[in-house]
């Protein structure tokens, strides 16, 4: 089912989309492909944060659930080079890095229904030459689908016709235990990476990848993430691989009190953990809960950052004749 969620400042009409499947409902907007809740039967609280209106999504530079592009993650100095040629992207005039595909990514257009059933939705959204700066027409598609063993399967396609960059990722904020009332430094995290890219105070990689043993970002065990907020502060890239790969399970989330798991699946060679430490507190979300910071975690799968300025690192490279695919699969189970 669809149905019109709102209207954007230009007169686009979004439409929020419902899907259920597997144990699990879904709401996707065609505005920046947003994920705008998820539900577990048996579990009463929304498993993502999310906004009942569209007007917080237009204010709020959160990326709360988007689907983020052309580049997820940073882009040092908002430069690279490609065929010989250097490209800026488009800031809206800020110093330093580039976040996210630019001022205005793929998380702030509004994308085509281009199917749906109960239990999927497919968004197309068409990005010309030049916008934002990067190189290239390319047509871009994610899916959306709740399959029957209660996992949200997420498909990322596009192809171009002019080499180009090309790295989605999926930035929803999770909170397994009561949809955002309270911090998510309580769930315990486990991921499958021995190292991670250290960063500048931008959070700029500084080239070279470090062992996560023996450091706070060792969850290669399953820990908590975090007993104080002190502690927090996590905005990092786990190397999971090389380069993108089959599906393979590279993280477990657990609630600290519900019972209920997440098992984060990936083609991907890179995650980044986010703590939501910048969440504003005061912030009303989904059923009326109230969030503030730490109120969801995000574990987003993608290319490394700042990879264009980084001949080592996974390649986010895409040339006409090829066809970019990401996939993302988020499993759910209560105890």
């Amino acid at each position: 089912m669809s149905e019109a969620f709102g209207t954007t400042p230009d007169g686009e009409t979004v439409y929020r989309i419902s899907l259920s499947g597997g144990g699990l409902f879904a709401a996707a907007l065609t505005w920046g492909g947003i994920l705008q809740d998820l539900r577990l039967a048996g579990h009463s609280a929304p498993l993502v944060l999310g906004f009942p209106t569209l007007e917080p999504y237009l204010r709020h530079p959160l990326y709360m659930g988007a689907i983020v592009g052309r580049y997820a993650n940073r882009i040092a100095n908002g430069r690279f080079e490609l065929g010989g040629k250097t490209y800026e992207i488009d800031n809206g005039g800020a110093p330093g890095h580039v976040l996210h595909g630019g001022i205005r990514g793929f998380d702030k257009r509004n994308w085509a229904i281009a199917d749906r059933g109960p239990d999927f939705v497919a968004l197309t959204y068409f990005s010309p030459d030049g916008e934002m700066g990067f190189p290239g027409n390319l047509s871009a598609a994610c899916t959306y689908r709740l399959t029957a063993e209660g996992r949200l399967r997420i498909v990322m396609r596009a192809t171009c016709d002019a080499e180009t960059l090309c790295a989605f990722t999926q930035h929803s904020y999770f909170n397994l235990d009561d949809g955002g009332a309270s911090p998510a430094l309580g769930h315990k995290l486990q991921v499958a990476a021995d190292s991670y890219l250290p960063v500048d105070e931008r959070l700029i990689p500084l080239g070279e990848t470090a062992p996560v043993a023996g450091t706070r970002y060792d969850f290669r065990t399953s820990r908590q993430v975090a007993t104080d907020p002190r502690e927090a502060g996590y905005d990092l890239n786990f190397c999971l691989a090389p380069a993108r790969r089959a599906l393979t399970h590279v993280a477990t989330l657990e609630g600290a009190r519900s019972g209920v798991s997440m098992q984060l699946s990936t083609t991907e060679p890179g995650l980044q953990f986010f703590d939501g430490a910048p969440i504003p507190a005061g912030l009303k979300g989904l059923d009326g809960i109230v969030y503030g910071p730490h109120a969801g975690l995000c574990l987003e799968p993608q290319i490394w950052p700042d990879s264009p300025n980084r001949p080592g690192f996974p390649s986010a490279v895409l040339k006409p004749g090829e066809r970019y695919e990401a996939v993302i699969e988020y499993g759910f189970a209560s105890g």
